[in-house]
């Protein structure tokens, strides 16, 4: 079925940043045991794009006037070999550097294959961020698959294939309190609040260790897993303490980033994490897992963190605030100011405007098998390049093991300070759910 509509707020946002910046597209990693060969990959590709209107659409118009418009491409595909596992980061690297040609089509896909494993393949899509979130990137990873193990099997027909009705505007199916000068109002008064905030608590960030303009920046990435034992141990410590996993995380990460920040000094600092939410339940019409769409929006909240701080209280704290911001619409309000809120870090490069970012998709549940495929791990990352001087964490549970991916704007942060932010973060989680 056919997409044609104007974007919405956020979707214009994303665009202007994918145009001006090279920034916030969505590359998501599996890793695949079994002989996946580049045809039946080929043919699983375009079974889904004739599943998803939006796959099937681009961006086309000026940047006062963007809107879908059926007529993508085939989504392309690339084929890599690489001698080890050590070098896949190489080929996700360089998808994040790589500007999405929005005009042309809206995904595109990489197999790679290993030469030291030859039943090991690696499984890279890019998306522009309008299209989809990290939660439908890894479904659609598992339809992909789902489509691989059919055609292995003789079991597919594409004739038969069930297209998906296009989603209407998000915007539209806003909660009704959010609708029309109601949603107006709200969005005007959660700008000033938050510009209120921001200027009384003064959050503390990393800064630039070096600072260059947008055009020079690219975005870099660490990744990091947590074994099985560990990650059920977080889960209960976070339920016993009467906090979520999120908020655990978000403590651990705020803690870390305070303390490469202070450099052992004894004085707090007020921090701020900004924390991404699903929209789907939130809506005035449910949207179910299947659909894509960049079906989220973001929470900012502040918190004093200092060497004295105890880790659960800050943990319960975080859950507690993100809780009150949802009761009042507040991530509505984000949402539909989020073209303003692209346009002012476009016009003030230099400005930070928050400690953290954290997206969370929690345990996903798609199958481990596939047929004769199966996925040993899945995750996303996001192209920062943009948000010099905020860390972006991306974190998925899968098979029991929780994979942290931190990505950061080069060279406002360094590597090496990255390495600190992540290492501090995993000690922090396995010291504080060990004591208990």
């Amino acid at each position: 079925m056919i997409n044609n509509r104007l974007l919405d707020t956020h979707e214009r946002a994303v665009e202007i940043l994918n145009r001006k910046a090279n920034s916030y597209h969505v590359v998501t990693i599996s890793r695949i045991r079994g002989l996946l060969s580049v045809e039946i990959l080929r043919q699983a590709l375009d079974l889904i794009q004739k599943r998803h209107p939006l796959l099937n659409s681009r961006i086309v118009g000026k940047l006062n006037n963007l809107r879908f418009e059926a007529g993508a491409i085939q989504i392309p595909l690339q084929v890599v070999n690489k001698l080890d596992n050590c070098q896949l980061e190489e080929v996700v690297l360089e998808e994040l550097n790589k500007k999405i040609a929005s005009d042309k089509v809206l995904m595109r896909a990489v197999l790679v294959t290993i030469e030291s494993e030859s039943n090991i393949n690696y499984l890279i899509t890019t998306f522009h961020h309008t299209i989809i979130d990290g939660l439908s990137s890894v479904r659609l990873h598992s339809e992909i698959l789902t489509y691989c193990q059919n055609i292995e099997s003789g079991e597919v027909d594409s004739k038969k294939i069930a297209r998906l009705s296009p989603l209407p505007s998000i915007q539209k199916i806003l909660p009704k309190s959010m609708l029309g000068f109601s949603g107006f109002i709200k969005t005007i008064f959660y700008l000033l609040k938050f510009g209120l905030k921001f200027i009384f608590y003064s959050p503390a960030t990393l800064g630039f260790e070096k600072y260059i303009t947008v055009e020079h920046r690219s975005s870099n990435m660490l990744r990091r897993q947590i074994d099985a034992e560990i990650t059920k141990k977080i889960v209960s410590a976070s339920k016993r303490e009467r906090t979520t996993v999120h908020g655990t995380l978000c403590a651990a990460l705020l803690l870390a980033i305070a303390k490469v920040i202070s450099y052992n000094e004894k004085s707090n600092l007020c921090l701020s994490c900004l924390s991404y939410v699903n929209l789907r339940q939130r809506l005035q019409t449910e949207i179910s897992d299947d659909y894509l769409g960049m079906l989220v929006a973001s929470i900012n909240s502040f918190h004093t963190v200092g060497d004295e701080t105890s880790f659960w209280d800050l943990a319960r704290n975080i859950k507690q605030k993100l809780e009150g911001s949802l009761k009042n619409d507040d991530i509505f309000s984000n949402l539909l100011a989020s073209k303003m809120l692209a346009n002012f870090i476009l016009n003030n490069p230099n400005q930070i405007l928050c400690s953290l970012a954290v997206s969370n998709i929690g345990r996903v549940k798609i199958p481990e098998i596939y047929g004769n495929f199966k996925v040993e791990e899945i995750s996303f990352v996001t192209a920062v390049a943009l948000f010099a001087g905020i860390p972006v964490v991306s974190i998925s549970t899968f098979v029991g093991k929780m994979f942290l991916n931190f990505m950061f704007s080069e060279p406002s942060i360094s590597v090496a300070t990255m390495e600190e932010i992540a290492d501090y973060t995993i000690a922090y989680l396995k010291n504080n759910v060990d004591i208990l």
